[in-house]
C-alpha cells in the first residue's frame, strides 16, 4: 500500500525558499513516477515536478525550471522539492504524488493531472 506524506511548507516573502520534503511508502517491486502537483484555490491542479524511480526520467513544469530542483534520499523513502527565487504565483497546496509503471506511461498520465496516490498536501504561502 502506498503512503505519501509532506512536511516543510509555510510562509515566506517573495524571493525566499522552502524545501518540502515527501515521506514515501512505496512497493519496491514497481517503478513509480514520484513528484509534486500544486493547486491554487479557483485554479486548476497543476504538475510541478517529477523524477522516475527506475532511471533517469525528471520533468519541471516551464513556470519552476531554474528555480524548483527535486532530489531523494538513496533508498526512496523520501523525495524532496528545494524551492528557490519563490513567487507569490507559487501559493498553492502542494501535493506529493505518485503514479506507477514506465517513465512513458506515468508520466503521460502525470501531465494529465491523472496521479494514483498522493498526500494530505502541505500549504505554501508567498508574500510580497
Amino acid at each position: 500500500h502506498v503512503q505519501l506524506v509532506e512536511s516543510g511548507g509555510g510562509s515566506v516573502q517573495t524571493g525566499g525558499s522552502l524545501r518540502l520534503s515527501c515521506t514515501a511508502s512505496l512497493n519496491p517491486d514497481s517503478t513509480y513516477c514520484l513528484g509534486w502537483f500544486h493547486q491554487a484555490p479557483g485554479k486548476e491542479r497543476e504538475a510541478v515536478a517529477s523524477i522516475y524511480s527506475g532511471g533517469r526520467g525528471t520533468y519541471y513544469a516551464d513556470s519552476v525550471k531554474g528555480r524548483f530542483t527535486m532530489s531523494r534520499d538513496n533508498d526512496w523513502r523520501t523525495v524532496y522539492l528545494q524551492m528557490n527565487g519563490l513567487t507569490p504565483e507559487d501559493t498553492a497546496m502542494y501535493y506529493c504524488a505518485a503514479n506507477p509503471g514506465s517513465w512513458s506511461e506515468c508520466q503521460a498520465r502525470w501531465l494529465r493531472g491523472e496521479r494514483d496516490y498522493w498526500g494530505q498536501g502541505t500549504q505554501v504561502t508567498v508574500s510580497t
